[in-house]
């Protein structure tokens, strides 16, 4: 045997799993030429630590050339995922349903909670993956081993079947995932009681939450086999996630190199944790660092060029977290491609659009550059309330007192692009997207058409969308049973006749065939917008869409009775939660199908989360409006100034602005009427560049992806333009430099570190929640580092 296929077996804990990866020496000369990029070596020795990445990585590289099963994996996934499987392990026991229940219900609450406040503590999927890896060991090794057997039936359990498992581990998380999270379905239930005084039965609400949910989970039927099984769609969010419970199960074993990574990742947490009460809280002028301000801190033009927190932020960087890390552990998580875009967007709207606007009278800079209200022509908030008619019709008298609802300029422009991302995500997966999703389409076809013709062979009747491909990781998953569609099927239809029926008896201020309209356009979205996410770990929001063509639905003759204030709401809860609960349902498969998780184990966990959760997301609704209803409405003022619900107030503007006034006349306006034909450029670009890339391909234009510079153009709201600066630059150092250059110091802490910097972050935020305010809101003292003028001292600024 060679010595590579010595380290090759020594060294299986980096592609099976097992253990450490033996902190051997290497006792073979290698030139540098068989040393892989980013591993130096000089001299005749060689560190220990850099020993161990040589071996592991030429053994994987070389099982890889050796096994065709690993090498169709993509790099990062075959050099982070454990390729091997015990299918004995433990999945759905006792100890499972006890810590959903832990997780679940204080997350659900958290998470619903956090919708009415101005600040909040996220719930962190990453705490729920920390904790319960503790958790499940301590009931491991505390619960009696007793069987218990139902009585009359012939059903038992295991109260304690053994060591905890990695795969309880994973499917705790997942229901978490799925049940400790907000409800889009609260915004119409609050709006119609608190604002408009017409309250949705608690069933009727309750079932309407319950059932945008499994429609969205039933809709990820529709992608799941095209972009499941595929090795090239790695979902960096679920590789991310798969990483760290990689490292705590290789902390159950005696890997070295695990315990070392769990000691990098409770450190990083403890030290975020720790800082960011600096930015937070006790030293806020770290939070954006605005040079042009020192150097200028009277001149009103440096202050607004150089201001992250009200200006355009040239020049200006953040040591805060939440501000670098503006979507989610993107910068060490999001591909390298995908952040230059992003920023590029930013950079176009921050330093070319907006003082365009303010010097050089791009729009009417007197209706709110850097707002998202509605304003009078003179300039003032618009009285939205007193345009209403007691029928929530629109009254056209005092619309004509009042005069017409502008937008701020920079709200007209983000509107724009808003609606161009959506046909502009579709064309770009038509064109630049075509051959790799028809191809998975042909494989899916050819597999049901093997199955039906060969009902004798066991094999092909198992593997069901894993059968055209043959990498490592749907190869295991062949062994276990897929989804039946029919769950899927079933699943839709409870929800749609949920809908159905309260729509028909009158409670959700829509007419029954917008359903229809809603459920299709979702249904048209599900594939592109999950198909961006799988690539680039980009999100792409509907936005106002859903709401636009509400509005344009309910004033036609069909539709004038439906004009309703609460209609879009309604209208985009359903809509919008059918993709968006589809995207995080399959990145959560993706991370079963890392595990090597059963696939109908993982689907049992979604909707057992959901089944605990969404109840209670309506407690936390009706608990706040029972006791809080008059601070979110305005009535009274709250003394912490934190009970605003200003989602809610957002809402409620789309409401007045599509349901009662309507898109016509918001678009009969000078300003705004460009915004219909952001339609056609978003459909029209991206086939342009699909041409100039097939002429010119090394320009390599298929990273240009316009739909994710329109979102990013699109999501940039108020007046917060720091953290952009400093998040490119770690962005550079992480995903390119790191990557490229030192890819095996990369591949194992990059991730650790994404999870450890999010989990400390939400981890300060609860604290900063607990100690500061939860009950008696306490301020820090203003010093030189907590101005009370301006933290970043740009006090010129409003000049």
């Amino acid at each position: 045997m060679t010595l590579l296929g010595v380290f090759r077996r020594r060294n299986q804990g980096i592609t099976n799993g097992d253990s450490d990866s033996s902190e051997g020496t290497i006792t073979e000369n290698k030139s540098p030429s068989s040393v892989p990029e980013g591993i130096e070596m000089s001299g005749d020795k060689v560190p220990d630590s850099e020993k161990v990445q040589v071996s592991e990585t030429l053994a994987i590289e070389e099982e890889s050339h050796d096994d065709p099963e690993i090498a169709a994996l993509p790099l990062q996934v075959r050099q982070l995922i454990n390729l091997k499987d015990d299918p004995t392990l433990p999945t759905i026991t006792f100890r499972y349903f006890v810590l959903s229940a832990i997780f679940v219900i204080p997350g659900a609450f958290l998470s619903q909670l956090s919708y009415f406040r101005t600040t909040s503590a996220k719930y962190s999927v990453f705490f729920v993956q920390i904790a319960c890896h503790y958790a499940g060991h301590f009931l491991a090794r505390t619960l009696p081993a007793w069987n218990i057997r139902i009585p009359a039936t012939n059903w038992g359990f295991s109260l304690n079947p053994g060591p905890w498992s990695i795969k309880e581990h994973v499917l705790v998380t997942i229901t978490a995932a799925s049940g400790a999270s907000y409800n889009l379905g609260y915004a119409p239930i609050v709006l119609a009681e608190l604002w408009y005084g017409e309250r949705i039965q608690p069933a009727v609400a309750l079932f309407f939450m319950l059932a945008i949910v499994w429609i969205g989970y039933a809709f990820a039927a529709l992608a799941r086999q095209i972009l499941l099984p595929d090795p090239d769609y790695i979902w960096p969010q679920a590789l991310m996630q798969t990483t760290l419970f990689e490292t705590f199960r290789r902390t159950d074993t005696t890997s070295r190199l695990a315990r070392r990574q769990m000691k990098v990742f409770f450190f990083l947490l403890l030290a975020m944790t720790l800082w960011q009460f600096l930015p937070e809280y006790v030293f806020p002028f770290t939070s954006s660092l605005a040079f042009l301000c020192w150097v200028a801190p009277r001149n009103p033009v440096a202050n607004f060029v150089g201001s992250g927190l009200g200006g355009m932020g040239f020049l200006n960087l953040s040591l805060d977290w939440s501000n670098i890390n503006w979507n989610g552990s993107s910068i060490l998580l999001t591909p390298w491609w995908t952040q230059v875009l992003l920023f590029f967007a930013f950079a176009f709207n921050c330093w070319v659009l907006i003082p365009a606007a303010k010097w050089g009278k791009l729009g009417s800079f007197k209706h709110g550059l850097m707002s998202n209200s509605l304003f009078m022509g003179n300039g003032t908030e618009y009285p939205t309330s007193k345009v209403l008619t007691p029928t929530f019709h629109l009254n056209e008298t005092a619309y004509q007192e009042y005069g017409p609802m502008y937008m701020g300029t920079q709200n007209v422009w983000a509107t724009f692009f808003d609606y161009a991302k959506l046909p502009a995500a579709i064309t770009w997966i038509a064109t630049f997207g075509y051959a790799q999703v028809s191809s998975n389409l042909k494989k899916i076809f050819s597999s049901r058409k093997a199955g039906h013709s060969n009902q004798n062979d066991q094999t092909a009747q198992g593997e069901g969308i894993h059968y055209k491909y043959n990498d490592r990781l749907n190869v295991i998953q062949r062994q276990y049973k897929e989804i039946p569609t029919w769950w899927y099927v079933a699943l839709f239809v409870v929800g749609f006749v949920i809908l159905i029926t309260s729509i028909a008896c009158g409670y959700l201020f829509i007419p029954i065939w917008t359903l229809f309209v809603a459920l299709g356009s979702a249904a048209i979205f599900v594939v592109p917008f999950a198909w961006l996410y799988a690539i680039s770990n980009y999100q792409l929001e509907t936005g106002s869409f859903n709401e636009l063509v509400y509005g344009y639905m309910v004033h036609t003759k069909a539709g004038q009775n439906h004009q309703h204030p609460c209609g879009p709401s309604v209208y985009g809860s359903i809509a919008g939660d059918a993709w968006y609960r589809a995207q995080y349902m399959l990145q959560d498969q993706k991370i079963g199908h890392y595990m090597h998780i059963p696939p109908r184990q993982v689907f049992f966990s979604q909707i057992f989360g959901t089944i605990l959760g969404v109840p209670i997301d309506y407690a936390v609704v009706r608990w706040v409006m029972d006791t809080k209803g008059d601070y979110l409405t305005g009535k009274k003022t709250d003394p912490l100034n934190q009970w605003t619900g200003q989602k809610l107030v957002t809402s409620n503007t789309m409401g007045m602005q599509y349901a009662v006034l309507g898109p016509k006349r918001l678009f009969a306006q000078a300003e705004m009427a460009p915004l219909p034909w952001s339609f056609l450029v978003g459909a029209v670009i991206p086939p342009i560049l699909f041409i100039f890339h097939r002429l010119f391909p090394k320009l390599r234009i298929d990273l240009w992806n316009v739909s994710i510079f329109f979102g990013g153009l699109a999501m940039f709201y108020g007046n917060v333009s720091t953290g952009y600066t400093s998040a490119i630059i770690g962005a550079y150092i992480a995903m390119y430099w790191a990557y490229r250059r030192h890819f095996e110091v990369w591949k194992r802490y990059n991730y650790l570190v994404a999870a450890a910097f999010d989990a400390g972050f939400n981890l300060n935020m609860l604290l900063i929640f607990l100690f500061f305010g939860s009950g008696k809101q306490i301020s820090m003292p203003k010093w030189w580092g907590n101005n009370a003028d301006s933290v970043e001292r740009c006090f010129a600024l409003s000049s």
